[in-house]
């Protein structure tokens, strides 16, 4: 991966203590699993940041390389990759997803 591209994505990473990489943005998702991430996220009432990927395909490509996870959308908390919409699913039904974001505050 380029420097600069690896700057970039941290420097987005830093904009946020919570920002979701994902298909649209966070008042129009343009796909099914990234509007549910945003709904999980609306329910436990953290301000979370979102980035839009298909208006900015350096950073769809170089974040696939990045965290090493090829699908979006991709939700980080302080910097970290937590996972996407499988994994967010799961976090918010064993309550996990609350505390995750809620140490981000």
């Amino acid at each position: 991966m380029e420097p600069a591209l690896r700057e970039r994505i941290e420097s987005l990473l830093k904009s946020s203590r919570v920002l979701l990489f994902m298909k649209g943005n966070k008042m129009f998702p343009q796909c099914g699993f990234s509007a549910q991430v945003v709904g999980l996220l609306k329910e436990t009432g953290v301000q979370f940041e979102t980035h839009n990927i298909m208006a900015d395909a350096e950073i769809r490509q170089g974040l696939k390389e990045y965290s090493n996870w090829p699908t979006f959308p991709q939700l980080y908390v302080n910097g970290e990759l937590v996972g996407g919409c499988d994994i967010v699913n799961e976090l918010s039904a064993s309550g996990e997803l609350s505390k995750i974001v809620g140490a981000a505050h």
